[in-house]
């Protein structure tokens, strides 16, 4: 309760994200796929009207960090972050995010904004792979077909071989038959 009077004369500062909670920056994605990271500040004040039965500090925390990542999703490039840093904290004030807290938000103060990876360009490059890898299952496919076939015209040739040397066979026997009964019209 003595805290929560402090805090109601000296405001006090929140790190959003909480070092406690092992995560070092709050990372969203922009239209454009890439990542930022930010960190932030939070001033807050007791609001000893609602300080019993009010949200603590990771809710302020929690709200705080989704309407950063809101403000960066809604940006049409990681350039526009770069450009207006202080829209997520016109954002997040806007919105009241407070209600219903134990305390009240003072100001947002954007500590930190960094480029993280391109998400975007790292999906295209994945479905890239996949479809290359579904390309040369495919021509794979094809490919054993081709000699499936391959195989198949050469023991028809082969079929075909021993068909022309059964017939051949047959004509020392037929005209041996015809010398024999003197049908041969060649003599």
């Amino acid at each position: 309760m003595l805290e929560a009077v402090k805090t109601s004369v000296s405001p006090k500062v929140i790190d959003c994200p909480d070092a406690e909670s092992g995560k070092t920056t709050i990372d969203g994605v922009a239209r454009d796929g890439i990542v930022i990271k930010v960190k932030a500040r939070v001033t807050v004040r007791t609001n000893l009207d609602r300080f019993v039965g009010g949200a603590t500090e990771e809710t302020i925390v929690a709200r705080v960090g989704e309407g950063i990542v809101a403000t960066i999703g809604a940006a049409d490039t990681y350039k526009d972050v770069f450009e207006h840093p202080d829209l997520m904290s016109k954002t997040v004030l806007s919105r009241a995010l407070d209600s219903n807290t134990a305390f009240e938000i003072l100001s947002i103060d954007i500590a930190d904004v960094d480029v993280g990876g391109n998400v975007g360009a790292k999906l295209q490059t994945e479905q890239a792979e996949a479809n290359k890898l579904i390309a040369q299952a495919q021509a794979e496919v094809r490919r054993a077909a081709a000699v499936a076939l391959e195989q198949e015209m050469r023991a028809r040739v082969a079929e075909m071989r021993a068909r022309v040397v059964e017939a051949e066979a047959q004509v020392p026997l037929g005209m041996a038959t015809a010398l024999r009964s003197g049908t041969l019209g060649g003599m």
